[in-house]
């Protein structure tokens, strides 16, 4: 750092702030050190600065399922906001089990991550329950798992499922199917909405529209629409617990003749980048991704810095985002 500081013309101090990014540097100073640090081929220890600081710089992201949709797009804004922090992320695919989670937990308490970013599927099997007996490392829940001994940043998933049924309703529906329940804390809080939103309009909650998957991806939704097609008389309306489930469900019902929204509309969950270009363009829930992965990041940072302080459960806003896989029932 010394050599590179003579180079540039600078104190070892101002190397230090480019380098770590510790302190604003001016961009005349900061392209002085750059051309030195290449020429030089300086490359910082990372596993020194760690020594020194007890930091890595590394955080972890355990998704449930990184070949969806939502989940490629949440982790790519966690990268890029991880990245304007000056943090690297580290990515685990737990398939809905807790294996993933606890390997993470176990290599934040060895120090080889900062924090950890989790997003839970059951309560029940979460890595992160009340009256842990270790230590907890710096952790953020994500999605519908919410643990009071851990900062938490979600989505009112009952309200938002209640508001698009109702929206269905207000249409003209009333059979409206819902696909996607399976063993989850996200299907348990979405099909609690759904409910309410029948029960609140006076209709019923029949069992034989509710649809059972076993994931939520593009082809789970289409097997489980073309299965239930095969069974029953079709709804007046499906809501897909997921855009990709729905975007499943639109193939099969095209491919079956059916004409969406005329003859059954179709709604979807989380308004992922596809949604708009389905065709027809698919209605669902929205939120705003950045803002609740900067959220997230700011917990973790702040968590990071003082593990004292007490735990915050951030509710992020939603939106419904009405397109043209529905309308009025004719």
């Amino acid at each position: 750092m010394r050599d590179v500081a003579r180079r540039a013309g600078v104190s070892p101090k101002t190397v230090s702030n480019v380098v770590n990014g510790t302190f604003p540097v001016s961009p005349q100073t900061r392209v002085r050190v750059e051309e030195a640090l290449v020429a030089l081929d300086y490359v910082p220890n990372l596993s020194a600065r760690g020594l020194r600081n007890g930091r890595t710089g590394v955080i972890a992201l355990a998704l449930p399922d990184l070949t969806t949709a939502y989940s490629a797009e949440m982790a790519h804004h966690f990268v890029v906001a991880a990245r304007k922090r000056g943090l690297s992320v580290q990515l685990q695919e737990t398939a809905g089990g807790t294996e993933g989670e606890r390997e993470l937990l176990s290599r934040a308490r060895a120090q080889l991550v900062d924090g950890l970013i989790l997003n839970p599927v059951l309560l029940e099997t979460s890595a992160i329950q009340r009256g842990m007996s270790l230590p907890l490392p710096p952790v953020v829940l994500i999605g519908e798992v919410d643990q009071p001994i851990a900062d938490h940043v979600w989505i009112d998933n009952v309200a938002a499922c209640r508001d698009l049924t109702s929206l269905l309703i207000d249409q003209g529906h009333r059979r409206i199917a819902i696909l996607g329940a399976m063993e989850s804390e996200s299907s348990r809080l979405r099909l609690r909405g759904y409910s309410q939103a029948l029960i609140e309009s006076g209709l019923p909650v029949e069992p034989e529209l509710r649809i059972e998957t076993s994931d939520w991806t593009v082809a789970g939704g289409a097997n489980a629409m073309r299965a239930y097609l095969a069974g029953h008389a079709l709804p007046d309306a499906v809501f897909c617990l997921t855009d990709s489930m729905a975007v499943g469900a639109l193939s099969v019902l095209w491919a079956e003749g059916h004409r969406v929204p005329d003859d059954i509309s179709v709604a979807g969950y989380d308004d992922v980048l596809d949604a708009a270009y389905a065709v027809p363009a698919l209605t669902t829930v929205g939120f705003d991704r950045r803002k609740l992965v900067d959220t997230a990041l700011d917990l973790l940072t702040e968590r990071i810095a003082d593990d004292t302080r007490a735990t915050s459960s951030v509710i992020m806003p939603y939106s419904l985002v009405v397109r043209s896989s529905t309308a009025p029932r004719r």
